[in-house]
Parts: structure tokens; sequence; C-alpha cells
């Protein structure tokens, strides 16, 4: 039975370095081998990183015997291909959100995971922090009463580049499948699936949304407001109004930070969480955690939940008539 998790990382960009770098900060893990489109740049990564073995392709990194299991770091249109890469290779996969570019691409890979037994999670970050547990827990305490509204938005002012990845369509680009998944996500987990999304974006030149809302409504009463957007620091706070109180997650909620909670009898409390390193940890710990236990899907985020959100892009998406190549 294993008691060590061998890591490898597929891609070398600024999300693989934060994953690195909460890496490093998991009870049972190593981070084995880094795989890139260039063996100057797996060796730089390595490193930095003290990583023992560095791969130049892709393929390589997915047959190497020792790895166990590969996160995904690469742009969101090569997701779905990198990931049955891996898979087809053996290994159990962490994908970075947005899992892939649509539903049929996510219904392929998790296929692929069955027909492998294998292991497959999105990386869902925030997902495993602990802001979000705690308001959870919060939640059913009954301590907020019943959730009545949620309103979440994330948005920042970004270098105007139609090559980077954030703006060009032929990489994924666009606010929602990049950080109005946020929003989107906290919603589905408190609330679950709308009853009626309306929804409308700001589609650049590029011809992707610089800018979207979404408004979800459910026949229970319930309401939740999301933005997105590149194109200005928005508060980028969630707040989740209930019949007795509410939950303030503060600035960058997506990421370690401090929350609030404010009851109808006027009391009001920080709460505070000691975190080890850059919040990525958590999601790590997860996944090693499953694998040493032999699970297939995180009972945390399963890949049931996955296409619930995909199914939510897409339609976000199909009012707008923005289709990905």
């Amino acid at each position: 039975m294993k008691t060590n998790i061998q890591w490898g990382i597929l891609g070398t960009g600024r999300i693989a370095e934060k994953f690195a770098i909460g890496l490093q900060h998991v009870a049972n893990a190593q981070l084995y081998a880094v795989g890139s489109r260039s063996k100057e740049q797996a060796n730089l990564f390595a490193n930095k990183f003290n990583i023992p073995h560095a791969y130049g392709s892709y393929a390589e990194l997915a047959s190497d015997p020792q790895v166990d299991v590969i996160y995904i770091a690469s742009p969101h249109v090569f997701h779905a291909e990198h990931t049955l890469l891996c898979l087809e290779s053996g290994k159990a996969v962490l994908c970075e959100k947005p899992f892939a570019m649509n539903a049929r691409q996510v219904n392929e890979m998790i296929k692929k995971a069955r027909e492998k037994n294998l292991f497959l999670m999105e990386a869902l970050w925030t997902r495993f922090l602990p802001t979000i547990r705690k308001t959870e827990e919060l939640i059913s305490s009954g301590v907020i009463g019943d959730i009545i509204q949620i309103q979440s938005d994330f948005g920042f002012k970004a270098e105007y580049d139609p090559q980077w990845r954030l703006f060009n369509k032929k990489l994924g680009g666009g606010s929602l499948l990049d950080i109005g998944i946020y929003p989107v996500f906290i919603t589905l987990l408190l609330l679950g699936m709308p009853d009626e999304i309306v929804s409308s974006a700001v589609i650049g030149p590029t011809g992707v949304d610089e800018s979207m809302a979404a408004v979800f409504k459910y026949n229970n009463g319930k309401i939740a407001s999301l933005s997105s957007t590149f194109m200005a620091h928005t508060p980028t706070e969630t707040i989740i109004c209930g019949t007795e109180g509410r939950i303030r997650i503060h600035r960058m909620w997506h990421t370690p930070t401090y929350m609030t909670l404010t009851q109808n009898n006027g009391t009001s409390e920080d709460i505070y969480f000691d975190y080890a390193s850059n919040g990525y940890e958590y999601e790590a710990q997860e996944v090693t955690n499953c694998l040493l236990q032999g699970l297939k899907e995180s009972p945390l985020l399963p890949l049931s939940f996955s296409e619930k959100l995909i199914s939510l892009l897409d339609t976000i998406r199909q009012q707008w008539n923005l289709e990905y190549e």
C-alpha cells in the first residue's frame, strides 16, 4: 500500500508555480517530475523547485512509471487533450479549472477516467479553502437562517493584449471561463442548479467576453447575482444573505482571506484562519488523501459537480452566442 504520492506537473506557467509552492506543504506528497513543451523550460522550473525529473514533452512526463498523479496547468483549450493523454498513460489527473471548454469534452474526460479506473478531479482550489468549508459549516448550523440571496463577483483591470490567453479566443480567453467560474461555482455549491439563468456580456474585439453578469433564479425564492470582468478592479467579494444574518467572504474571496459573520441581532464576528502556504496546498492534500485511500473521485468535489458546473458555463455562453473552435 502506497504511503507517498509522486506528483508531476504538466506546464510551467504562473499557475504551475503557485501549485508547486502549495505542494511543498502537503503531507505524504513529493513533486517528482515536470513536463514542458521545451526541455529548457522544464529544466528551469525543475531547478527552481528542486524537482528531480524534467521532461521536454508532455508525453514523456505522462509515460514516467514513477509518477502517480499529474496536475495539468496548461491553457484552457488544452485541458481535455492533456487530461486524456495522462489518463491513457495510466495516470491520475488533477486538471486546472475550467475542467474543459464544454460539456462534451468533460464527458469524454470522465468516461476515460472511469474506463481506466483512475482518479480525476477538477482543480477548483477554492472549494477546499478554510473559508469555504467554514461557510458551509455556518450555513448548516442555521446561524444565518435560510439563504435568500448571494452576491459574488471577481474583477480586475487586465493589461490589454489580444494575444494573451485572457483575450485570445484560440486560447479559450474570456472572463467567464477564467474568473467568472468562481462566482458560478460558489452559487452552485450553496444553492444548487438554478431554475432560470439570465445573463449578458460585453464581447470585446477579440470575440471573447471582457465583462459578464448573470442572475440565477430559483423557484424556491432564492436568487444570486454574479459578475466578472477584466476591465476594472471590483470588490471581488462574496456575500451570502440569509433570513437571520449574512456571511461576507472578503476581498479576493476565492483565495486565502478572512470572513465576517453578521447576525440580525447586531452581533458581528470576523473569522480568521492560519494558512500554511498560498492555499493550493488544500486541493493538493485532498487529492493526495484520495489517492492514498484508493478513491477515484473526491467526495468534496465529485465529477458530478464538475458536470453541472460546465453545463452552467455552456448555458451562459450560449446566451451570448459565444462559441470556441
